[in-house]
């Protein structure tokens, strides 16, 4: 394949996201024929695809997934800034200076903001985490939307009382919703950088050079 290939330049981004859509069809289907079976067995009508797509079930298993994977990814940049792990590909270099933590400098090539300076450069220079910070609060937002009308349908087919969205913002099952996810990645994170230290995975840029010392960080 050739390298100026647009698959070939681009064929991880692609990869990644086709296999995102993959799962994310394989969880609708699964999801809607389970919340059907649960809707059958407590006598009540089943849903349609449409209505299925609206549903709290579907959109708080969604977004509780989404919102862990954003925060993990915004404090894992933050903290990789300033902490350090010996030995670890996931790490900054212990004692040198990387180019990563140079001030930017305009020239012909750099993004528009580096060129423009001032406030756009400020914002610019912390744009990831800012991004990831924001979609780490627009999916905490719909997960807790969608558990909050998950909760109140099934109050319903229950014939229980339903509750407000302030008191729902203190139920333990929203929260024990998030922090499932919240630990597990932080288990995967903490999982890449220390096994990162020992095991080798040739041809990887997640990985040290196989030959390179467990103790020596890249």
């Amino acid at each position: 394949m050739s390298k100026n290939n647009f698959f070939y330049r681009n064929s991880l981004s692609i990869v990644l996201i086709a296999l995102m859509l993959i799962f994310w069809v394989g969880q609708f289907f699964t999801g809607w024929k389970t919340e059907n079976k649960e809707l059958a067995e407590e006598g009540q009508a089943l849903l349609n695809f449409g209505q299925y797509i609206q549903s709290g079930h579907f959109i708080q298993a969604t977004f509780e997934n989404w919102e862990s994977e954003f925060l993990q990814m915004m404090l894992y940049i933050l903290l990789t800034v300033s902490l350090r792990q010996k030995g670890s590909s996931e790490s900054k270099s212990l004692t040198e200076k990387e180019d990563v933590d140079e001030e930017p400098k305009p020239h012909s090539n750099a993004p528009w903001p580096v060129k423009k300076g001032g406030i756009w450069l400020k914002i610019y220079k912390h744009s990831l985490s800012l991004v990831f910070g924001v979609l780490f609060l627009i999916s905490f937002v719909l997960h807790f939307f969608g558990s909050y009308k998950d909760y109140n349908s099934e109050q319903m087919i229950k014939n229980k009382t339903t509750i407000g969205v302030y008191d729902y913002l203190f139920e333990s099952r929203f929260w024990f919703e998030s922090f499932q996810n919240w630990q597990s990645e932080f288990l995967a994170v903490a999982s890449i950088v220390l096994l990162s230290i020992w095991l080798r995975e040739k041809g990887s840029p997640e990985s040290k050079p196989v030959d390179m010392a467990h103790d020596e960080t890249p």
